[in-house]
């Protein structure tokens, strides 16, 4: 069943793909009408995750922003999915770095680099920095249940030479290449909430709400000693975005326990509150609350 679920899907998602950027974003906007007028998809989780984290706002604006959002959403499912075909050049020019020659002199420092993002504006098309780096790139994501999409996703991929690694893969790769001298950039993106069950939950203020955040960046990078670079992405126009280097640290020993993890969210939520209607609201970010500011 799942071979045939694919064998129907993967020849539209083929013609998509090729579509010119401006077929593909009308097509995006009759998504949007769709998902958000008439099924009104998850509607009422970015409803709440806007009242809750930006409170300050009035209905009106936080109206404007959650419409806002689920166009987006729409424009970044497509453009995930025209990266089955877009040409090296093409992304080059939609996808821009302000300072690769700060990211460039922390590969001098002969240390593997953890890259850390938000789910912000196109964290997906954060892949061409693989375009850019001697070192081999990893990004750490959540398996698809059908193993033929699984496939075909690690199959785009790997067209920016980027390898794909399951959160369970993540430890016992960078454990692989340390002890085989192989140099990595490995990409997290790690804003969203960590599991219940996990143990030694940290909690920290985000978005004015204690939340529990993901700490296994930090903690790998401080095992193996990596270097720890923060990627911000702005969207400068519709189909185009710039992503800008911040260090974290390029000393992680000297930093005290939880703090990059802390540092990571900080420059997240400071990105949401420049454009929140770039950030993916859709997701379930506060249901383990502690308490709220």
């Amino acid at each position: 069943m799942q071979f045939l679920v694919y064998l129907l899907i993967y020849p539209i998602i083929w013609l998509i793909s090729k579509l010119p950027f401006p077929l593909l974003y009308l097509l995006s906007d009759g998504i949007y009408i769709l998902l958000y007028r008439v099924i009104g998809y998850r509607k009422k989780a970015v409803r709440r995750n806007l009242a809750m984290a930006l409170p300050h706002l009035s209905e009106a604006e936080r109206l404007r922003i959650e419409k806002k959002s689920f166009q987006h959403l729409c424009d970044m499912f497509l453009e995930m999915i025209k990266t089955l075909s877009i040409s090296r050049k093409t992304m080059e020019t939609r996808f821009t770095f302000t300072n690769m020659d700060l990211f460039h002199a922390m590969e001098e420092k002969g240390k593997s680099i953890a890259l850390m993002c938000g789910h912000y504006a196109s964290y997906e098309w954060v892949i061409s920095m693989n375009y850019y780096t001697r070192f081999k790139g990893f990004a750490i994501y959540k398996r698809i249940a059908n193993p033929y999409f699984d496939r075909l996703v690690k199959k785009i991929r790997s067209r920016f030479k980027a390898y794909l690694i399951t959160t369970k893969e993540t430890k016992p790769t960078i454990e692989k290449n340390a002890r085989e001298g192989i140099l990595g950039l490995y990409g997290f993106a790690s804003d969203q909430t960590p599991r219940w069950s996990e143990t030694n939950l940290h909690w920290h203020h985000f978005m004015g709400i204690e939340t529990p955040i993901h700490i296994g960046a930090e903690s790998l990078a401080k095992q193996y000693d990596m270097n720890v670079l923060f990627l911000k992405v702005r969207k400068v126009k519709r189909g185009y975005y710039e992503g800008t280097f911040e260090i974290l640290s390029d000393n992680v020993h000297e930093v005290p326990d939880y703090k990059l993890s802390e540092a990571f969210m900080a420059k997240v939520e400071a990105q949401i509150l420049e454009q929140p209607e770039y950030y993916m609201w859709t997701h379930k970010r506060w249901k383990h609350k502690k308490r709220t500011a």
